[in-house]
């Protein structure tokens, strides 16, 4: 026997609530009508729902939240609904209203950087509480990002004096050898995502005087070899390319009044066969320590395109 049809309205105070909700030439709708069976329409300032009588309260739940997001001057963007269907389905996506406040930071362009998805509020959550984190997940997970954010963050509140960031340079697949240029030059293409969360952060212009005066310090890996960290925000990206030498000795660079970020994704290793991942082992040896964090992102915290997360989806269901 099929399930009656059920219908519900959904009003907006006013058309360009009622647009922001929806999206440009209602994108947002689209993207919420194809993710269910239920029939959904678009009038000025209502919405009508028809479908069945769970995915009808799925979408209700969804809409008051994405219209309070809007009334608190969030706003939104093709990632947050894909991310506030996936929480709906569970009546949760009113756990967007408080996440969506908490400013990780404001960019020199004046843009306010928060979490995006529950992993990454508990990652930031982590990241103030413990002297060593590591962040393990996916592409697009927002990891190293967030980590520079927080390195950011730290220094403007005078936390800490520097911020060091480093990653192995590790030749997948391409020989650094033949690349053009001194050494450094060579390592910068391996550096560049760091380079640009930071250039996001504080500006091109900044990050360079900061960085000719020794506050920012972006160098491989090698470079740490023999030095004690202190009073310093340190990240190591890209850590599941390291070896169980490069990571021990990276972990017992931690001085005083330091923070270590470590992050990686275990599922990309590009050391040669027959090398093990440090990054694998460190998670095994240190995952006893309380006073060491540890948080695995997962698919559902990819905040980049939504194909994105079903590549990575697909990718875990067929493991090599």
């Amino acid at each position: 026997m099929q399930e009656q049809k059920n219908q519900i309205k959904i009003s907006f105070d006013s058309v360009e609530e009622g647009q922001l909700v929806t999206g440009p030439q209602d994108q947002y709708l689209k993207l919420i009508e194809a993710s269910t069976n239920a029939k959904i329409v678009s009038k000025g300032t209502e919405v009508m729902i028809e479908g069945e009588e769970k995915q009808c309260a799925v979408l209700d739940h969804l809409f008051r939240v994405l219209i309070q997001l809007v009334r608190q001057g969030s706003p939104l963007h093709p990632r947050d609904i894909q991310y506030a269907i996936r929480l709906a389905q569970h009546f949760e996506a009113d756990q967007l209203l408080e996440l969506f406040q908490d400013v990780i930071l404001v960019t020199q362009k004046g843009k306010a950087i928060h979490p995006k998805s529950l992993g990454q509020r508990h990652y930031i959550s982590i990241i103030k509480k413990k002297d060593i984190v590591f962040g393990i997940g996916p592409a697009g997970t927002g990891k190293t990002y967030l980590a520079v954010m927080m390195a950011v963050r730290a220094l403007k509140e005078n936390q800490v004096k520097r911020i060091v960031l480093t990653r192995p340079a590790v030749e997948a697949g391409e020989s650094l050898g033949f690349l053009p240029g001194d050494m450094q030059e060579k390592v910068d293409p391996y550096l560049r995502p760091l380079y640009d969360a930071l250039f996001d952060a504080l500006g091109a212009d900044h990050v360079a005087r900061l960085m000719e005066r020794g506050v920012i310090e972006v160098a491989p890996l090698a470079y740490m070899r023999g030095r004690t960290l202190e009073d310093c925000f340190a990240i190591l990206d890209e850590a599941q390319n390291t070896t169980r030498e490069q990571m021990k000795m990276f972990l017992t660079r931690l001085g005083f009044g330091s923070k270590m970020v470590i992050t990686g994704d275990i599922t990309q290793i590009d050391l040669p066969r027959g090398k093990a991942s440090g990054l694998v082992e460190a998670i095994h040896l240190l995952q006893a320590i309380d006073e060491i964090g540890i948080i695995q992102f997962s698919a559902m915290d990819v905040v980049r395109h939504q194909l994105v997360q079903q590549i990575i989806d697909a990718y875990e269901a067929k493991p090599e």
